[in-house]
């Protein structure tokens, strides 16, 4: 193929690199989309993506657009990794950080202690002076600085009281900081959210600062790994809110792209619905360490600020209030490793064996038990035809391995890897659960689009359990994450804390909250060269019932807010609530916050059909194996090279499709067609 230009995302997940490329081939004028695998490589990540590059045969010097997904934030988090960080607060709230808050999941565990602050007490200092209708001014900070110094500081955060509202007292904080210390990384918490809740608001900045320099360092390396390579054309990075933004900003805030891979994939669903005439989805992405999950209603992702890292059945964990994908992330993926408990209990996951040394399939030298594993000892994935043909399965490996397991639990090796397919379904049947019925939505009515590698392997177990009547399965299910970078736009969101209740008489009020937050959004991007006409501005509102605590948030119909508006809002408001919850109120509405998102068009992918052959679907037939299905049983399974299928092709399962780096698993009674975008549809029997 000779191209001049091409666009390409990469994305770096827990196991694998995907790689997207289009180009239009000057040759012929056609489209020509590709796609590359490799393995992740920490702590060097960014080598892992020089490496796909190269393995997919990109020229970086015809590179004209770079999307780039990284999980390097998420990893500094939970590995710590980061800075050595000193917090700056308003006098007499140093301890907020520690004190945190009383939502302790494991409430009657009587030992439970709180996970320990990233900030320690004697590097958490306080200045006197807070925000006030006088304007106090700041003590002056050498001493603190030196002190910092001294202590072996690595980069500092400022968090002051009510900074959300007014942040004068921490831009001159800030600044003081900067002039004192030249080049250390400083970070203050109005740069980050402009919401109330103190705790949340330090535990956010905290952690900015804490990531700040390893982000920096990796897109540096990174960058100077594709220029040297003669890279000159635009490089985006997605962020946390389903949008890409330039390296620079992100750069500033990279805590915002700490669920920069997984919200792609959530966007590359919505994308995909929108082609399909599917705007009610539920986005499954099934990979090599994780199987996370989304719920997207009327073409619309949910965004939120009330994010948690670590968060489980034992542990509090640390709030991070950036614009984040609702989405549910649990350690269930092809490397997620089987085990039994001393009371001989099967399990899988949370932990995983990684891309090295993998599953023992991979012959790496890796003895635990695995998803990958279990799935070939059942015949669900093709040993000749493993990692998209580039190895082959190490069975002897895999089924010792297994076997070990079925050990412990007094069965058989296939027994064993039945029952370990069995329990990660229900893992993921949970977590599609906790999107899904647990926020008032019945997934009877919405159609699951599943990608990763192990997608397309569990999707309609999954949809079975739920109820869901369809399964859709992208061409190129295995890089799709990579492939939605390709359909984003550049979006901020912006949110700021504003109390005022809901009446006619102050609507006027709640349009200048709307119109000072959109202001800043057309400022920022003016500075950045970006015309206003590119821009599209979208207005949501966090609202609640007075003397509550928490917020729902409402999308508003185009236009100002009038008085004429605002019983409309309300209504809004009432239904939203009730479909959360189950009721609704007759106490007074009062809005707690607004939501802006402000969008800009830099070009998505070209999709186009391909045109129905008429050819069946017997000639992309590969042969007949026996497959394990783990609740139906075995059954002789039609086995097709997903390579060879074709628009508006049709077929009825048992079935396996076999496509490089996944497969996908048609159950008895499932029938398959196949949309003008080389989509799987599969039905499920009513």
């Amino acid at each position: 193929m000779t191209a001049s230009s091409i666009r390409v995302a990469t994305d770096v997940g827990g196991t694998f690199t995907d790689l997207v490329t289009f180009a239009i081939d000057e040759t012929t004028g056609k489209p020509v989309l590709r796609t590359a695998k490799s393995d992740t490589t920490p702590p060097d990540f960014e080598q892992g993506v020089l490496d796909v590059m190269e393995k997919g045969g990109v020229d970086a010097a015809s590179i004209d657009f770079l999307a780039h997904g990284t999980t390097v934030v998420i990893n500094a988090l939970t590995e710590r990794k980061g800075a050595r960080v000193g917090l700056i607060a308003t006098d007499g709230f140093r301890d907020t950080l520690e004190i945190a808050r009383g939502n302790r999941p494991d409430f009657f565990n009587l030992h439970y202690r709180k996970p320990p602050p990233f900030v320690p007490r004697y590097l958490r200092r306080e200045i006197r002076g807070r925000m006030s209708y006088r304007g106090e001014e700041l003590t002056p900070l050498p001493g603190i600085v030196g002190d910092f110094r001294a202590a072996g500081v690595e980069a500092v955060a400022v968090c002051f009281l009510h900074a959300y509202a007014n942040p004068s007292h921490e831009q001159a904080a800030l600044a003081e900081v900067r002039r004192l210390w030249p080049g250390v990384p400083a970070v203050s918490s109005h740069e980050i959210t402009r919401e109330w809740r103190e705790y949340e608001r330090t535990s956010t900045t905290v952690l900015s600062a804490y990531v700040q320099r390893v982000a920096e360092r990796y897109l540096q390396r990174l960058d100077a790994g594709l220029k040297a390579r003669g890279f000159a054309g635009s490089f985006y990075v997605m962020r946390s809110n389903c949008g890409v933004d330039s390296v620079e900003a992100v750069a500033r805030t990279p805590i915002t792209m700490v669920e920069s891979g997984p919200a792609s994939g959530v966007w590359g669903a919505v994308e995909l619905g929108r082609l399909i005439g599917e705007p009610d989805v539920i986005a499954l992405d099934i990979g090599g360490t994780t199987a996370k999950c989304s719920l997207v209603e009327g073409g619309q992702v949910r965004i939120m600020t009330d994010y948690w890292i670590e968060r489980d059945r034992k542990s509090s964990g640390y709030p991070i209030l950036v614009p984040v994908v609702d989405i549910v992330e649990i350690g269930n993926g092809g490397g997620s490793i089987a085990w039994v408990d001393d009371f001989g209990k099967l399990h899988v996951g949370p932990r995983s064996v990684g891309a090295v040394p993998g599953p023992a399939a991979y012959g790496r030298g890796g003895t635990e038990a695995t998803t990958t594993d279990a799935n070939l000892l059942l015949g669900r994935i093709n040993p000749d035809y493993f990692c998209g043909g580039e190895r082959r399965a190490d069975m002897t490996a895999a089924e010792k391995a297994i076997r070990a397991v079925g050990e412990r639990l007094g069965v058989d090796a296939r027994d064993a890897a039945r029952g370990i397919v069995r329990i990660a379904n229900n893992n993921m049947v949970n977590a599609l659960k906790l999107v899904s019925v647990n926020r008032g939505f019945d997934p009877r009515d919405f159609t699951l689009i599943a990608f990763g590698g192990g997608g397309g392997m569990h999707a309609v177990a999954l949809a079975q359990e739920l109820g869901v009547s369809k399964v859709v399965v992208p061409a190129g299910a295995s890089v799709f994450s990579a492939w939605g970078m390709m359909m984003s736009d550049i979006r901020r969101d912006y949110f700021a804390t504003r109390l005022v209740a809901l009446e006619p008489g102050r609507a006027e009020e709640i349009e200048t909250a709307f119109a000072g937050a959109e202001a800043r959004a057309r400022a920022q991007f003016a500075a950045e060269g970006v015309e206003a006409s590119r821009m599209s501005l979208r207005r949501l509102g966090k609202f609640r019932y007075r003397n509550q605590e928490h917020t729902t948030e409402v999308r508003l119909e185009p236009g100002p807010v009038t008085r004429d508006r605002v019983a409309a809002i309300e209504s809004a408001f009432h239904e939203t609530y009730e479909r959360e919850y189950t009721y609704r109120l007759g106490a007074p509405v009062e809005m707690v916050g607004i939501h802006v998102v402000a969008t800009v068009d830099i070009g998505k992918l070209p999709i186009t059909e391909h045109a129905s052959t008429g050819i069946d679907a017997g000639v992309a037939l590969k042969g007949w194996r026996d497959v394990d299905y783990a609740l139906e049983g075995v059954h002789r399974s039609a086995i097709y090279d997903g390579e060879r299928i074709e628009a508006c092709m049709q077929f009825d399962g048992p079935a396996v499709v076999e496509a490089p780096w996944s497969a996908v698993v048609v159950h008895p009674g499932n029938r398959v067609s196949v949309d003008p975008y080389r989509n799987l549809h599969i039905h499920l029997q009513g």
